[in-house]
């Protein structure tokens, strides 16, 4: 399998009040329809976001789904992610049918369960996030182990940071850009960015920079980030250069990746790679600077076992900074694609 995939931005449906459900569905749809999914299958992505809708205005008091196109093996997938602030649940309990904490039939959940080819949740008293993904029929086995949240500042339609992910049999690559500001410029700086990188994906982390420094000369430029993981040798090489944050996490703690000060296309020197060996099973988490840098998966416990997905989805409901564009992105580091 190759894959070369940049994303988009995550589309956030507020739900505050009972139309938004059907707000919710038809967003959902409309990007099941837009990923080239049948009526069949983009009516199970409706069903899953109707479902996840109503129970988070029911149980939660409000919140919002989270919908975005995801890339499989060999296939697209579309992704819906309800996020809330409300008292938890435990999700042993909710998924049989007739499970209920707010006085209904008690079939949200286990509806959701299975129309999903993936589904994966975390909850506690600060709120929950769901996690569902759907691929088309003939491709359960699809999904790829991360999760990427993105989200432009307030209501802006653009966004100044970017990320891109490369797959084959021998590597995972992962860009990610935060353009200098944010606005227009900002995304066009991204957008050089990523296009450039499309280009030439896999290519040695050193190299890259070398070559996304030319493509962003004359603009805006920005920070910019790349890991390489080689699945082979189990290890990982990295290089950046400005505010991208980075970490390899596992559940007995975090070790942080260097990046070196500068301004990708406009002022900067080589970039430098670190090489970690031995990484073969951990969490890669990077983000913008439009998250909060000071927050550590042990004051989750558990979070750590969950699906990336889902793990990005609650880093940015909890820590993003609400005045800059902002993007996480996790994806475990597995030896098999």
């Amino acid at each position: 399998m190759d894959l070369t995939f940049d994303g988009g931005l995550t589309d956030v449906v507020p739900v505050e009040e009972t139309s938004q459900i059907g707000q919710a569905r038809r967003v959902a749809q409309q990007i099941a329809t837009q990923a080239g999914f049948d009526a069949t299958d983009a009516g199970r992505v409706a069903l899953i976001a109707t479902e996840l809708a109503t129970n988070v205005l029911k149980h939660a008091r409000g919140g919002e789904i989270h919908v975005a196109t995801v890339p499989g093996i060999d296939t697209r997938g579309v992704e819906i992610i309800a996020v809330d602030r409300g008292p938890g649940f435990n999700l042993a309990d909710c998924l049989p049918d007739g499970f209920s904490t707010g006085g209904t039939r008690g079939e949200g959940l286990g509806a959701v369960k299975r129309q999903a080819d993936i589904m994966d949740m975390y909850a506690d008293a600060r709120g929950a996030v769901v996690l569902a993904r759907v691929y088309p029929k003939g491709f359960t086995r699809a999904d790829i182990r991360f999760g990427a949240s993105h989200h432009a500042l307030h209501s802006e339609p653009v966004s100044g940071d970017g990320w891109g992910m490369a797959q084959n049999a021998d590597a995972a690559e992962i860009v990610m850009v935060d353009g200098l500001g944010h606005g227009v410029a900002a995304h066009e700086a991204a957008r050089a960015c990523i296009d450039a990188w499309r280009a030439t994906p896999f290519e040695e982390p050193v190299s890259l920079m070398v070559l996304l420094d030319t493509a962003m000369h004359g603009g805006r430029g920005g920070a910019v980030a790349v890991a390489r993981f080689d699945r082979k040798s189990e290890s990982l090489r990295y290089a950046g250069i400005g505010n991208i944050s980075a970490g390899l996490h596992t559940l007995d703690g975090s070790r942080g990746l260097a990046s070196h000060p500068g301004i990708v296309g406009v002022q900067t020197r080589r970039a430098q790679a670190f090489d970690f060996p031995d990484v073969g099973g951990r969490l890669l988490i990077m983000h913008s600077d439009g998250l909060q840098s000071r927050w550590s998966l042990k004051d989750y416990p558990g979070l750590g076992t969950r699906h990336p997905a889902v793990i990005a989805a609650l880093l940015h409901r909890d820590f993003c900074r609400g005045r800059d564009d902002a993007t996480v992105l996790a994806i475990r580091l597995d030896a098999t694609v």
